[in-house]
């Protein structure tokens, strides 16, 4: 696995970042509770009082991404002594309104993707008005600050765009499609907006809807179908990366197929041949570096980079890296 240039203040923060957990996770005097087989470590709990931290995304029905990302933050709230709740709506202003359910509960700390930044943003500044520290994650960077977050967690999606274009490049590539399986996702079009960039070739954004898997899989098969030319699809999710896949096959196209994100399923298609690569962003490190974020702050007054954004990604990933990865996709962790 190789990761394209990223900011020197993200590696410091990331540096910073694991100085403060190696001290954090080990202290307090009762064992944690049982963290289950998709934990990737054990060790002790916490003494600190019990909090309560929300997690409320633009995730829809069925995305295993945020799986993984519940995943890494349920292994953080086990350590830390956290109450962790979770929600998520696709649309906008539904998203907005589990903020608001959130706020109302009390609870001592937020997590929020800004992936459609108008509809949330305002419900956002109120949180923090009431006095509710708040960490955004996966989507959203540039407006992280704007809302009054403590910072940032994920990858910058441009850039991880610049990194499918090089690598498009690199493999000789000449047409590619972008599949883009929600619309408005601020994150979504800066990934495409990226690969444009710095492919030399050309690229056509597609539009689907992600939560309907067979209507997808039927517009990929037929723009493949009317430009026989397109050498290449790279799909921003994992599980519509499956699509793209059988799309390929029922259209006859000798495109090749390269994804955002990991999953099992992702892994299985390395295995076959049928992916080219994929971009990982570790989801399970943007749940738990967020959790515990929340955490240091309550307890310890910590804003993790200075605010800055933290860097959890991008890495291309290629068949080579499989064994490596193959046990930890299977535990839901990667």
């Amino acid at each position: 696995m190789h990761s394209p240039r990223t900011a020197t203040t993200a590696a410091v923060a990331v540096a910073v970042l694991a100085l403060a957990l190696g001290g954090c996770s080990s202290s307090g005097g009762k064992s944690s509770e049982d963290q289950g087989s998709g934990s990737p470590g054990g060790g002790k709990g916490v003494n600190t009082p019990r909090l309560k931290i929300a997690m409320v995304t633009h995730s829809g029905q069925g995305d295993t991404f945020w799986d993984i990302v519940q995943s890494g933050a349920k292994q953080a709230a086990a350590k830390d002594n956290v109450d962790f709740l979770y929600s998520a709506d696709k649309e906008g202003q539904q998203q907005a309104q589990l903020v608001q359910a959130a706020i109302d509960q009390k609870v001592d700390g937020l997590i929020v993707t800004l992936a459609k930044p108008e509809a949330v943003k305002d419900v956002v500044k109120k949180a923090v008005a009431a006095g509710i520290p708040v960490v955004t994650i996966n989507s959203g960077a540039d407006y992280s600050k704007e809302v009054g977050a403590l910072g940032h967690i994920g990858q910058d999606e441009g850039v991880a765009g610049e990194a499918v274009g090089d690598e498009l490049n690199k493999r000789g590539r000449k047409k590619a499609l972008c599949v883009i399986h929600e619309q408005g996702n601020v994150s979504l079009e800066q990934r495409c907006a990226g690969v444009k960039k710095t492919f030399r070739g050309s690229v056509e954004n597609l539009d689907v809807d992600g939560t309907n898997t067979p209507a997808s899989t039927s517009s990929i098969e037929a723009k493949l179908q009317s430009a026989k030319d397109i050498d290449s699809v790279v799909t921003l999710g994992a599980p519509m990366a499956a699509a793209a896949v059988k799309a390929k096959g029922d259209a006859n196209s000798s495109a090749e197929i390269d994804t955002f994100d990991l999953n099992a399923a992702v892994i299985k298609q390395f295995k076959a041949k049928e992916i080219g690569f994929a971009v990982d962003q570790q989801p399970y490190l943007q749940g738990y570096l967020a959790v515990d974020e929340l955490w240091l702050n309550k307890t310890n007054g910590d804003v993790i980079g200075g605010g800055r954004p933290v860097l959890t990604g991008p890495a291309i990933v290629t068949e080579k890296d499989v064994p490596t990865l193959e046990k930890y996709t299977a535990r839901g962790t990667r």
